[in-house]
């Protein structure tokens, strides 16, 4: 498909890019940036989607790269987590050919505002300094349902997925936010890319755009997973808040108002 961009437009992007990839490092959510900006530019939803999911795969494998090297995520421990999540993105990623995505962005608002409000007031769920939990059934169900769920979710739609993935983790496995973090970026790497494959599959991939955008999603990314690392949890905790109520604002506006 070819989309005719200006000068201002690529700047946009490049911009909107760096910035996504930035908040995205940090709490998630880059994606309430990048897809309206796609759109923006001329794609069509389907594609836009897909599109974004190339940019995206760029910032998540770099965030992922340093959490992993920061030793904020075992891959061996949570191998069921990633398995999950790449068959879940791969199943919303091909059914979204078919289903209309209406209720989502009318329930996205709801489900975020729900994680908002937990997250503000749910007082030392999320910030102890805990290790990994132990293994046991109910830690793999946990990991296999969180996996599907979230995995499904991304595939489906996409924006909002990694804050979901950082509030939901802190709740199942009571560990700080930074593992929370190691992990919601790198599970939503692995359904970034799976999904990504079966959108190229379908032909929903506009590459020149999402490679452009990727570059500057994973310049912004690198420095935000280092900044998360750097400072930690005091600034962690209020980004993630700021973006999860920004992003409720936004989405409620768009599916409700507008």
């Amino acid at each position: 498909m070819e989309v005719v961009l200006n000068v201002e437009l690529w700047i946009t992007l490049c911009s909107v890019g760096f910035l996504a990839g930035l908040i995205d490092a940090i709490a998630g959510g880059g994606g309430m940036l990048t897809v309206p900006t796609l759109l923006t530019a001329g794609l069509p939803p389907h594609v836009a989607l897909g599109t974004n999911k190339l940019a995206a795969t760029f910032g998540s494998f770099t965030a992922s790269v340093t959490f992993y090297k920061k030793k904020l995520f075992d891959i061996a421990f949570w191998r069921i987590s990633i398995i999950c999540t790449a068959i879940g993105a791969i199943i919303g990623t091909v059914i979204v050919k078919y289903l209309t995505i209406e209720f989502l962005d009318k329930a996205l608002p709801l489900l975020i505002v729900s994680t908002a409000v937990y997250t503000l007031f749910a007082k030392g769920t999320v910030y102890s300094d805990q290790g990994l939990p132990k293994p046991s059934k109910a830690l793999k169900i946990k990991q296999a349902s969180q996996g599907l769920i979230l995995g499904f979710y991304d595939g489906i739609a996409g924006p909002g997925t990694g804050a979901f993935w950082t509030s939901s983790s802190s709740v199942l496995y009571r560990i700080n936010i930074l593992l929370s973090c190691g992990l919601a970026r790198s599970t939503n790497f692995v359904s970034n890319f799976f999904s990504l494959l079966t959108f190229i599959y379908l032909g929903y991939v506009n590459v020149l755009l999402g490679v452009a955008m990727g570059i500057f999603i994973m310049l912004g990314a690198w420095v935000g997973s280092h900044w998360a690392i750097k400072f930690g949890n005091k600034f962690i905790r209020p980004v993630f808040i700021i973006v999860i109520l920004g992003m409720s604002c936004n989405l409620a506006y768009q599916a409700w108002i507008q």
